[in-house]
């Protein structure tokens, strides 16, 4: 958690750098009031935690049964034009260019002094856009990127508890000076609680892209492609926790993950050619029964894992 101040709200607001647009006393957010776009997982998860924690909430989404279904226990109502000005936090959970678009539609609406943050799986490309989208405006983005999720899509398998004790990374404006940056980043903090994040990891959009391309994204291409072998069809009483493990997020929402991944294709196809050539080394070994490279290799990933896990 970033350092508290001893300032108060507004005094934090004007306190922004220079290069920020002027924060006026009198601004018109409802202190606390979250606006989401989009209740799919990522997004019904946020209104879930958040609700229960006690946040008035309101969300949009393209299919409006969903915001309908939502309003029965897990919103306070929708988020039309009248309501984003009184929203002290929106939350972008669409897919990438469906939270472009929003944010550009929507920018002139949003309140003075307010943070928006998003949910998206890559950072480059929102934050190149959505800061180009925030900048000469009176209000804040934020990159943020949610690390939890489930093998499932959609507002049905939501959870409040989704985002439990998870990471939550955070790439902040770069032409924020450091004590503006942290009172920011403080804020955010203090809006998302209700949620329950454990960790906060403040990075740049380029690593966070150069990273979750291995740690997220390629972890789906395997997983996808490894279920396409033909013996995958007869595994039922031949499988158990290793089976399981590498096929759990096989079945993707493959729009999304499409749009992820070309937008990220740089890292991701790095990281699939790395993942090539360690591969064809055990193949090599195999199909020349050289036992001793196989147990080199093999010894050789069961000592990186035990370093990476620091055991």
């Amino acid at each position: 958690m970033a350092p508290k101040s001893n300032t108060t709200a507004d005094e934090r607001l004007n306190a922004m750098a220079p290069s920020s647009p002027t924060i006026p006393n009198e601004h018109s957010f409802v202190a606390g009031r979250v606006g989401i776009v989009g209740l799919g997982l990522m997004g019904g998860s946020f209104a879930r935690g958040l609700h229960q924690g006690g946040r008035e909430v309101y969300a949009w989404n393209r299919t409006h049964s969903t915001v309908e279904l939502a309003q029965i226990d897990t919103i306070d109502g929708e988020l039309t034009d009248d309501v984003i000005p009184t929203c002290e936090l929106i939350i972008l959970a669409g897919y990438p260019q469906v939270s472009i678009d929003w944010l550009t539609d929507m920018a002139p609406k949003i309140s003075a002094g307010a943070i928006v943050i998003d949910a998206v799986g890559v950072k480059r490309l929102i934050c190149e856009k959505c800061q180009a989208i925030a900048k000469g405006r009176p209000w804040y983005f934020v990159g943020c990127h949610p690390m939890a999720g489930t093998q499932y899509s959609g507002f049905a398998h939501s959870r409040a508890n989704m985002f439990h004790n998870a990471p939550l990374v955070m790439v902040p404006p770069a032409d924020l000076d450091d004590l503006s940056r942290v009172d920011l980043l403080d804020r955010v903090e203090r809006l998302v609680e209700p949620c329950g994040f454990g960790q906060f990891t403040v990075t740049t959009a380029e690593h966070h892209d150069e990273v979750i391309a291995f740690t997220s994204q390629l972890a789906h291409v395997v997983s996808n492609a490894y279920v396409k072998s033909p013996s995958a069809r007869v595994h039922k009483g031949f499988s158990a926790g290793s089976y399981r493990d590498l096929t759990r997020v096989a079945r993707l929402n493959a729009p999304m993950w499409t749009e992820l991944f070309l937008d990220d294709a740089d890292n991701l196809s790095r990281e699939i050619g790395i993942l090539i050539d360690n591969l064809q080394q055990y193949k090599d070994a195999i199909d020349a029964h050289d036992a001793g490279r196989l147990q080199e290799l093999l010894a050789e990933g069961d000592r990186r894992k035990r370093e990476i896990e620091g055991r």
